[in-house]
């Protein structure tokens, strides 16, 4: 089949980890029970977002968050995305049906911002950055990004960004937000959404905690692509992308 269904869970973040892992692992099954065939997590869904609380919930890989996920994506016989914090460097593992880790990946470029009289926020006083890209074998045509947008830049950006990333690749993007808590030191904009290739909104969550579901088809986006073929008009004799180093698997 060219369809599957993607589920993305906005999850409601507390102080309390062991309550996070219970209600992820609980709209993982419900997501699942819906016909998600992938879920997606938002980023940090185990901890407070804040480089004051990194510190004090990270964990090692494998380790008690990961083996969560591990086992929801074998319970639901559903692969699991998901987003978190170890060893002070920010990772996010993808787990098969089956609950085997496929892959761990390192975030690159790490959120530093300063808009003056708004908003300062810099991931690098307490992260370090991965070092390689990492790539692993799926049917999806997906981009999917756990993130957590802020009040500031969430209405600025989020959506924006989103639809232009659709639209110039002609890919499918979703992006998993942590709900909104208006008494959380960094307060998430929320809105997870799911676009699709011609730049439209197909699937978008509030502010509160939700799960959204898309259903993705690949049929479609090969149409997108043929009838507008950017890929196929690049001009390889004057410019290139290229990667300094093969991705990780």
């Amino acid at each position: 089949s060219s369809e599957f269904r993607l589920a993305v869970v906005q999850l409601q973040v507390t102080s309390v980890k062991a309550d996070n892992l219970s209600r992820a692992r609980r709209l993982v099954k419900e997501a699942a029970g819906q016909g998600g065939q992938v879920v997606l997590l938002p980023e940090c869904f185990n901890s407070p977002y804040g480089t004051n609380f990194f510190p004090s919930y990270a964990e090692r890989i494998p380790g008690e968050s990961s083996q969560m996920l591990s086992e929801a994506a074998k319970e639901n016989k559903d692969p699991s995305l998901k987003r978190t914090v170890g060893s002070c460097i920010t990772a996010c593992t993808v787990f098969g049906p089956d609950g085997q880790l496929i892959l761990k990946h390192r975030k690159i470029h790490l959120f530093d911002i300063d808009v003056p009289g708004k908003i300062r926020f810099q991931e690098s006083e307490t992260l370090s950055p991965g070092n390689s890209l990492s790539v692993f074998e799926t049917r999806c045509q997906l981009l999917v990004y756990p993130g957590a947008f802020n009040m500031t830049t969430g209405p600025a950006h989020w959506e924006l960004l989103q639809r232009g990333r659709a639209l110039d690749n002609q890919v499918y993007v979703a992006t998993a937000s942590p709900a909104r808590d208006e008494t959380a030191s960094y307060v998430a904009w929320g809105h997870s959404t799911v676009v699709n290739p011609w730049g439209e909104v197909i699937s978008k969550a509030g502010p509160e905690e939700a799960v959204i579901y898309a259903d993705i088809d690949l049929q479609y986006l090969a149409d997108i692509r043929q009838q507008i073929p950017i890929t196929a008009q690049r001009r390889n004799d004057i410019y290139a992308v290229t990667s300094t180093q093969e991705g990780s698997r």
